[in-house]
């Protein structure tokens, strides 16, 4: 949480918006929900003379100084950390379950490990909640019928793991997990380590970023990654912008379109390099998504609110070949500007893959953890994975559903027995199959026209009503046949 305003506040961040350090570390206290007051020194030169008096005369920044008057220049994670008071080192040698982050996988794994009194402990190199933690606003979770923001749901989430015995480390990162016979090995940051008989990488991934001039400071105020999540918040928008060219902008620019927004999509090379699916952006043009080819975010623009106000591309231009087999885009001197309300970054996510390959897990070429999708186990005996970083980003509520199957089968491994029948019993239902198959022709589902499709909230693609199902289902039972000939 962050303030700009003059109001009193435990904590005040001298520094200037061009400095890395400085947004370095309003990130830092934003991300575990610390407010501050923000002094632009550029924006406010008389305040200089408060740095300079803490500092002997030099002008350090960021320059933190906290309520009792004492201050840190230019600090390290570690000692902001040290310094707000965040729980760094675990209480245990050695516990029933390690889990490696602190997003809404690991801590619905930890909720339901806890409930089965295992001893849980959570190591989480930010703050918990993951990117749930830093969405604006979340208006399509059950149960809070107004929306929910992003910090809240973190926090009631780890209040709720915290309530069954769960003991969190805040700004710690696990640098390798390894086997220290009989147990699992978990080295931190801090030096330390910790023992268990199995853990569980749930790291999540991170949304890439674009780095153009002034994004940090607009990330969740009108910079967004989730046009479900945050779409929302700019329904009726005449000037909404989404940076990329994969699947996930295609869906982008469709989803607020359908919120009574408008949407234009920025692409740093021509349409035919687009990795998304060429119908889906025939679909996307079809319903009147606008697209911006050759053009790469150089700045984004706020205003005094701190909401965005415009984005500025650099116009590219193709040069070599790269490995991807596509030209790589590069920049000219030519800069435009687009007015806009919000940009959302449909640029893809990265996963902690040094991490991963310290541990000696097997990797998929798109960095996620390969795992055994019945029993999430990884390669190595023990080391189990789940959420954001084995099925690369989803939502919150599958990387809630992973945690708690994760739960059930690491509960499975270690006590031998099925202990999860007592609590979820299985939902019973008939297997047997129908007695002929169908005749008819095969089936193909009905897609929803352009000009519908733009006007309302239904699925694209309608699907097979009930009796095509039944008989689409019913049209072979016999897989095994790879042919059936008939002769007159």
């Amino acid at each position: 949480m962050t303030s700009s305003s003059t109001s009193a506040s435990p904590i005040t961040v001298y520094g200037a918006s061009w400095c890395p350090d400085c947004r370095r570390a309003k990130q830092f206290l934003a991300s575990h929900r610390i407010p501050y007051k923000w002094v632009d020194l550029e924006a406010e030169p008389d305040q200089v003379v408060e740095v300079e008096s803490r500092n002997n005369g030099k002008r350090i920044i960021p320059t933190i100084v906290f309520a009792d008057g004492s201050f840190l220049a230019e600090p390290s994670n570690d000692e902001l950390a040290d310094r707000i008071g965040l729980s760094r080192a675990a209480l245990l040698d050695s516990y029933d379950l390690v889990i490696i982050g602190g997003g809404p996988t690991g801590l619905t794994t930890a909720i339901y490990a806890a409930r089965e009194n295992a001893k849980v402990l959570i190591v989480e190199k930010s703050a918990p909640g993951g990117q749930a933690a830093i969405t604006e606003r979340f208006d399509n979770y059950p149960g809070f019928p107004d929306g929910v923001g992003g910090a809240e749901l973190a926090e009631r989430m780890t209040r709720q793991a915290e309530r069954y015995g769960v003991e969190i480390l805040q700004a710690v990162g696990a640098t390798k997990v390894s086997r220290e016979e009989p147990m699992i090995r978990v080295d931190l940051s801090t030096g330390d380590h910790v023992l268990a008989p199995a853990a569980l990488i749930a790291t999540g991934s991170t949304y890439r970023r674009t780095d153009a001039e002034g994004e940090a400071d607009l990330i969740g105020a009108g910079i967004h990654f989730c046009a479900t999540c945050d779409g929302p918040f700019y329904k009726g928008s005449d000037n909404l912008t989404i940076v990329g060219g994969g699947n996930a902008a295609i869906d982008s620019a469709r989803t607020v379109l359908r919120m009574g927004s408008s949407a234009t999509i920025l692409y740093r090379r021509e349409r035919k390099d687009m990795p998304a699916i060429d119908e889906e952006i025939q679909a996307a043009e079809d319903e009147g998504v606008r697209f911006v080819f050759l053009a790469a975010p150089h700045r984004i623009l706020g205003g005094a609110d701190g909401s965005v106000k415009a984005i500025e591309i650099v116009k590219t231009r193709l040069g070599e070949y790269d490995k991807s087999g596509r030209r790589r885009p590069m920049p000219t001197d030519e800069v435009q500007r687009f007015e806009c309300d919000s940009v959302i970054l449909a640029v893809g996510e990265t996963f902690d893959q040094d991490f991963c390959r310290a541990s000696g897990l097997e990797l998929k070429e798109e960095g996620t953890i390969i795992v055994d999708r019945f029993t999430y186990e990884t390669s190595r005996p023990n080391f189990y994975a789940g959420g954001d970083v084995i099925t690369g980003a989803s939502n919150v509520s599958n990387a809630m559903s992973c945690g708690k199957q994760a739960a059930q089968k690491m509960d499975e491994r270690l006590m031998g027995e099925q202990r999860w029948e007592r609590i979820f019993p299985d939902f019973e239902y008939s297997r047997t199959a129908p007695g002929e198959p169908s005749l008819s022709r095969r089936h193909a589902a009905h897609d929803l026209p352009a000009a519908l499709r733009v006007r309302s909230q239904q699925e694209v693609v309608a699907g097979l009503d009930p009796k095509e199902a039944l008989e689409e289902c019913r049209r072979c039972l016999r897989c095994d046949l790879r042919a059936t000939v008939t002769a007159n």
